[in-house]
């Protein structure tokens, strides 16, 4: 998923970087409208996951304090570990989505330049 929403990323850059006539922006913004809407769902599911994971680990963690014990804090640090890549791979899809929308206004603009 990092791989994809990047690429798609980059290469709308890249289109509103050539800024051009021959583009119809109808299109892209049609394209862009359900990239984004994969993309949110995407940041949903794992936004629901990393939530989870924070919880488990939260009550892991009280457990471990309120009775010590070996397998207890195993589980804490097993959390963890799940916990991490979730909540950067949640913070990169965060971050391209809002990137998206700044692209959609600029498409948007490129839209209403064509038809002027």
């Amino acid at each position: 998923m990092k791989n994809r929403i990047l690429s798609y990323r980059n290469r709308i850059d890249q289109l509103l970087l050539q800024n051009g006539e021959e583009i119809d922006w109808e299109e892209v913004l049609d394209e862009h409208l359900v990239q984004v809407a994969f993309f949110q769902h995407e940041r949903l599911i794992h936004l629901i996951v990393t939530v989870t994971f924070a919880i488990l680990e939260i009550i892991s963690m009280a457990m471990l304090l309120y009775n010590f014990s070996w397998g207890m804090l195993g589980l804490v640090f097993l959390v963890m570990v799940l916990l991490v890549p979730y909540i950067s791979h949640y913070y990169l899809l965060e971050n391209e989505t809002q990137k998206m929308y700044t692209q959609y206004d600029k498409i948007l603009q490129n839209i209403r330049n064509q038809k002027n």
